[in-house]
């Protein structure tokens, strides 16, 4: 992480606490269901992901500099970066990247045009990453915003344990069978069945 968008210091930061997302438990209230199932959006991945860069860095403070966005538009070319992208009468109004390594994903950075646009960007990444098997879901930081979609912190400890169990493993960000867009119904109810394991099945 960079201090500023100015600044030219990159800092590799490793919290006491760190933030997850348990893909079993992600909370989808009525209100945000309902919203998902009436949403009139396309929902893409790796369609835009210097775009949702430029989205994710475009607030009035941010550690997203110059540097950060070149070494991650690599990572997207050689296909260990990926974007989910949300788009609303052709705009992009939301959006969410991250890193790919084994069966982990590191969630970097996600924003919102309009209301709930991260929301569910959050919802249709995590049906994805149930559906291809991943085990781990890094937020770095809990925010009261992910805390009420489930996210939780977890110790250092624990969290190493989980990551060197979840980097050993494989997953695929595309996987067999998945279509290119999910119904919003699939989403919600393959998310709403806490507990059951989404991994290695197909959505129609």
């Amino acid at each position: 992480m960079a201090e500023t968008r100015e600044g030219t210091a990159i800092h590799w930061i490793e919290p006491r606490l760190r933030g997850v997302f348990p893909l079993d438990r992600f909370h989808i209230s009525r209100s945000l269901a309902r919203h998902i199932s009436k949403a009139t959006v396309t929902v893409t991945v790796d369609r835009a992901f210097d775009e949702v860069m430029a989205g994710c860095a475009g607030r009035e403070t941010t550690w997203i500099n110059a540097e950060i966005v070149k070494a991650y538009s690599l990572l997207h070319a050689q296909g260990d970066a990926h974007s989910l992208e949300v788009w609303q009468g052709g705009d992009l109004v939301g959006g969410v990247y991250g890193v790919v390594i084994g069966a982990a994903f590191f969630g970097e950075s996600m924003f919102s045009r309009v209301d709930n646009a991260s929301k569910l960007a959050l919802a249709y990444l995590v049906h994805r990453l149930r559906t291809g098997g991943f085990m781990l879901f890094d937020t770095q930081f809990l925010t009261p915003h992910l805390a009420s979609l489930g996210a939780v912190e977890i110790s250092r400890a624990v969290y190493r344990r989980r990551l060197a169990d979840a980097v050993r493993m494989s997953a695929s960000f595309y996987p067999e069978g998945y279509p290119p867009e999910p119904s919003a119904g699939a989403v919600v109810a393959g998310i709403s069945a806490s507990g059951t394991s989404q991994r290695n099945t197909q959505t129609s």
